[in-house]
């Protein structure tokens, strides 16, 4: 625990750049035919002789791999390079066989651009990119004690890393940045988006300085973090560990980092100079990747609905923010479309109706693990006719959401399913009085009776609850507690 008081914190002020490793959903790997979905998959067993590096394998580019970069361009709001060119990066670990890492130092693919990432508060924070290149993954390690196994199944895997600037100042703000970033990722459809496989990993680099310096401090890169969570705490920690580093009279160091969620600590993993060494080469035998104008324009005409169209989509439709967060978590594309559509089509209480039965109700569920949107029987007819059922009182909330997720499930109308499971509500004024007059008169109803006339109102709840038993939960509580109260 710090021993520092708050305010020594406040005179400092962090700089952070996230650098963002996405894997693209391609079918094969950048250079090799060898399957590019090794999640589950045993070691070493999505593999091609390319992979290893062996000799005489030369590499033939995927294009889809290039499809992908340029539709992520567009998400980013970048310009695409026309000319774009692969370079060696040298370097020798057990994971990259072949002692080199094809990347693109010199001439990436996507060029500035910049990611709009909303905040709690309702404002936010726009951090540029400088630019992402493509390259392909190296291999994994798992260390055991005195040993290390190396498997080569992602060795290959074609990437994107997302390089942006340091305009990020606190760990909430990383936190958006890199929520953003994955949304926009994944609606664009250039990576499925599965942090638990490594499908984007994020290398946050924290660096602090007296506030007004005119100079920012020597960094720290903390590496390989999977969760939004991790990006968030490990640069809170950081923060702290370097501003107390600084009012010891220590120095920072650069240095690569590790995170464990465990222990919520970072540990020095080895120490990083400004200029290392790789020496970056032209690669021959990949030849420079040619797009016309022309060409991206057509790559990236068909791009879906983007993470700010939607947001402002729902928010025009009167969603708040943690309702509108919950909404942009829908991963599936069809749904987002079905919601855009239903906000269009619908106004007023029955527009906020099926958007939070959509959102809270069926996204909560699927959020949790308990549900899914797949197989979702998503007609427009169907749930405005239950959202209008609920607004006339023909059917209670709680039923309307049974309701709702039969009808997601099955197809069938809802009033036929309210029907089949005598869900439907009796709002006849005179039949729900003769069952108000019953309940009243029975000599179990006078000391609530007493109750309401002396103030205590919450025991109305009891006569209500009398009146509902005797419907057999048919009568409309709202209109019975308003009959009670009239005969009061």
């Amino acid at each position: 625990m710090s021993i520092l008081k708050s305010e020594i914190f406040d005179t400092y002020e962090m700089t952070i750049g996230v650098e963002c490793h996405v894997q693209l959903a391609t079918k094969t790997k950048l250079f090799s035919p060898a399957d590019n979905d090794a999640r589950d998959a045993d070691p070493n067993s999505k593999v091609h002789p390319i992979d290893f590096g062996l000799p005489g394998m030369l590499p033939v580019l995927n294009r889809h791999a290039v499809d992908l970069a340029i539709r992520a361009g567009k998400a980013l709001n970048a310009e695409i390079a026309n000319i774009s060119r692969f370079d060696r990066k040298h370097y020798f670990y057990p994971d990259l066989p072949k002692g080199y890492q094809t990347t693109q130092m010199y001439q990436p693919i996507i060029l500035a651009g910049y990611v709009e990432a909303p905040l709690e508060d309702g404002s936010s924070v726009r951090v540029r990119v400088h630019h992402a290149h493509m390259e392909e993954d190296a291999g994994k390690l798992t260390h055991f004690g005195g040993y290390s196994l190396v498997d080569l199944n992602r060795a290959g895997t074609p990437l994107i890393e997302i390089v942006s600037e340091p305009d990020i100042h606190s760990a909430a703000e990383a936190r958006a940045y890199a929520t953003e970033l994955h949304r926009l990722m994944t609606y664009a459809g250039v990576t499925h988006g599965d942090l638990y496989h490594g499908n984007m990993r994020f290398d946050v680099n924290v660096s602090v300085a007296k506030k007004g310096a005119a100079e920012l401090g020597k960094r720290a890169e903390v590496k390989n973090l999977n969760s939004f969570r991790s990006v968030e705490r490990a640069a809170e920690y950081e923060f702290r560990r370097q501003v107390e580093l600084l009012e010891s009279g220590e120095r920072v160091v650069q240095e690569t980092r590790g995170w464990s969620d465990d222990s919520g600590m970072t540990t020095s993993q080895r120490s990083k100079e400004d200029a290392q060494d790789y020496r970056y080469m032209p690669d021959a035998d990949i030849p420079p990747i040619v797009l016309t104008d022309e060409e991206i324009a057509e790559i990236q005409a068909d791009m879906p609905m983007l993470p700010g169209e939607f947001r402002d989509t729902l928010r025009g439709a009167g969603l708040d923010f943690a309702m509108t967060e919950t909404a942009l978590a829908i991963t599936d594309a069809k749904v987002r479309d079905f919601l855009v559509e239903i906000a269009a089509a619908t106004n007023g209480e029955v527009r906020r109706r099926i958007l939070n039965w959509l959102v809270i109700d069926v996204q909560g569920k699927v959020s949790a693990g308990d549900d899914t949107w797949e197989g979702k029987q998503l007609l427009p007819d169907h749930i405005v006719q239950l959202a209008e059922m609920a607004e006339k009182n023909e059917i209670s909330s709680n039923s309307a959401v049974t309701v709702l997720f039969e009808m997601l499930s099955s197809g069938d109308a809802p009033r036929m399913i309210a029907e089949a499971k005598n869900l439907l509500q009796v709002s006849d004024e005179n039949a729900i009085g003769e069952i108000v007059d019953a309940v009243m008169a029975h000599e179990a109803s006078a000391a609530s009776i007493a109750d309401i006339k002396a103030g205590k109102d919450k025991a109305i709840g009891y006569l209500v609850g009398q009146v509902m038993k005797q419907s057999q939960g048919k009568a409309n509580p709202a209109l019975a507690q308003k009959l009670i109260r009239e005969r009061l």
